[in-house]
């Protein structure tokens, strides 16, 4: 603890993506939030806890000057144009390292262009753009489009990753970060099967391959705020309803996948993220009552009525959705080992998603 009589201290440097991350701000509103934070300072200690070590955040001036942290190497991102991608594009380009946005859609490579990345132009099951994507670069972050309702077999997973692997080969790129998710090794077929059917093929890569392995996201309760505000009820397909889930927010993850992205390792490697503490629906609909100021409650939305409801709603093929529900609430999708623990609360998210749905 720092009292007023100390008189020695080292001179450390923190880059501000980093420094978000520690003290819990919103990303979106961050360099506002930033202004105010050196005056409550003033008043009371930041505590830096959790997983990491205090040298994972903060480097002296010897760090800073060291090789590693002076090289600039080109990283390309997919997914870049979702919460999470856009997090890690702008946690590299605030460390002044080259970002090439992989974009489907021009207009969006438009945005990142503006902010001086490079854009490249490519669908995850065209190897010859992907490859065009990822000549040059030194890494490659690959999150995959969402697939909520995959046809039976998962061929879509199998044709992505395939083309995805090829590219990644021909391209010459020396390691890739993919973004997989919690559970990615269980053998019981649903929904995130199709991270399984990835990891099963980026094994064969000769490269160095980190498989990152996010929680449940936070951000999922982006679907409860509109019922928690009209009704006060949150409907809940993860039960029982006091059964603790290993979440995580998205701001925790794109700051992650930077840190990894720009970490040196060898061979395959898994990465296992959660936010600070597992969180009950209970929890959640508790943690809305105080942020809408009105009584909420959690209700579970019944096993047998899953399968008419996904149908109603347009899936084609609700199975691996319900055996992924089935997976967190039995518990056979879990971590395979231990996880870093992030630093974002469900009370940060929520309160963010309330706003967003606000304006």
């Amino acid at each position: 603890m720092i009292q007023p009589e100390d008189e020695a201290f080292k001179l450390y440097r923190i880059n501000v993506a980093d420094f978000a991350a520690i003290a819990g701000l919103a990303e979106d509103y961050l360099y506002e939030e930033l202004r105010e934070v050196p005056v409550g300072l003033k008043s009371k200690p930041l505590v830096i806890e959790g997983h990491y070590e205090a040298g994972d955040f903060l480097n002296d001036q010897s760090d800073l000057d060291s090789g590693s942290m002076k090289s600039r190497n080109l990283y390309a991102i997919t997914g870049i144009t979702g919460k999470i991608g856009c997090v890690l594009a702008r946690t590299l380009l605030a460390a002044n390292q080259p970002v090439r946005a992989v974009v489907r859609d021009a207009d969006k490579g438009a945005v990142w262009a503006a902010q001086g990345c490079e854009v490249a132009l490519a669908e995850m099951h065209d190897e010859v753009a992907l490859t065009a994507a990822f000549e040059g670069a030194e890494a490659a972050f690959v999150l995959p489009p969402p697939n909520f309702d995959p046809a039976p077999g998962f061929p879509e997973a199998r044709a992505s990753a395939t083309a995805t692997r090829n590219a990644l080969v021909s391209s010459n790129i020396s390691k890739v970060v993919y973004l997989s998710t919690i559970g990615a090794q269980a053998t019981e077929e649903n929904l995130l099967t199709q991270h399984t059917i990835f990891e099963g093929i980026f094994r064969t890569l000769p490269i160095a391959v980190t498989f990152f392995r996010p929680a449940w996201f936070m951000e999922n309760s982006s679907w409860d705020v509109a019922p928690a505000r009209n009704n006060g009820v949150i409907p809940s397909f993860l039960q029982p309803l006091d059964k603790p889930v290993p979440m995580v927010a998205t701001i925790d993850i794109g700051y992650m996948a930077a840190r990894l992205l720009r970490e040196t390792w060898t061979g395959h490697r898994i990465v296992e993220l959660e936010g600070p503490l597992r969180v009950t629906p209970h929890e959640i609909a508790t943690t809305f009552s105080k942020v809408l100021r009105r009584p909420v409650r959690a209700e579970v939305v019944p096993h047998e009525t899953w399968k008419r409801l996904f149908e109603s709603q347009g899936v084609k093929n609700p199975r691996p959705r319900i055996r992924m529900l089935d997976g967190f609430n039995e518990g056979w999708i879990n971590f395979e080992d231990a996880s870093i623990k992030g630093s974002t609360e469900i009370e940060t998210v929520l309160r963010k998603l309330v706003e967003q749905q606000s304006n």
